[in-house]
């Protein structure tokens, strides 16, 4: 069994993030000693590394939880499992397409920039006027 702080260190998440993690229920809430200390087991550190791993792949919490809930029951159809992943990659897509955008901007912006003085410098120019650039890229960090 393994304290918070036994969790934390083995899975390399912060104990704050295991206690909102608990919170808002996407790990039960742990065995505790007599003192209140939380108790974890292999079923904890596996739940938590779906969790970490659904986070590395960019899955909002939301998503993680409906994965949550397929993976607890294992009669249910793939294809809700297929679906979410699948709305994850749009969203991945959109984003690389967005940031594709934005590097052919910097990349022109930069190309530009003739290294004269700061009065005639092309970044700041494209910076203080957004007409002046050839993408949309208002949501790029959105």
């Amino acid at each position: 069994m393994l304290t918070i702080g036994g969790l934390a260190k083995r899975t390399g998440t912060k104990v704050q993030t295991i206690r909102y993690y608990e919170t808002i229920g996407l790990l039960p809430e742990p065995e505790r000693t007599e003192g209140g200390q939380r108790r974890y087991g292999q079923t904890d550190l596996d739940r938590l590394g779906f969790v970490r791993h659904g986070r590395q792949l960019g899955f909002s919490l939301e998503a993680i939880r409906e994965l949550l809930d397929l993976a607890d029951n294992p009669t249910q159809s793939c294809a809700d499992a297929d679906s979410i992943a699948r709305r994850q990659l749009k969203q991945v897509e959109d984003r690389i397409a967005r940031l594709q955008a934005l590097q052919v901007e910097l990349q022109r912006m930069i190309k530009d920039c003739g290294h004269h003085s700061v009065a005639d410098c092309r970044v700041l120019e494209v910076l203080r006027d957004h007409s002046e650039c050839l993408t949309d890229h208002d949501r790029i960090g959105a």
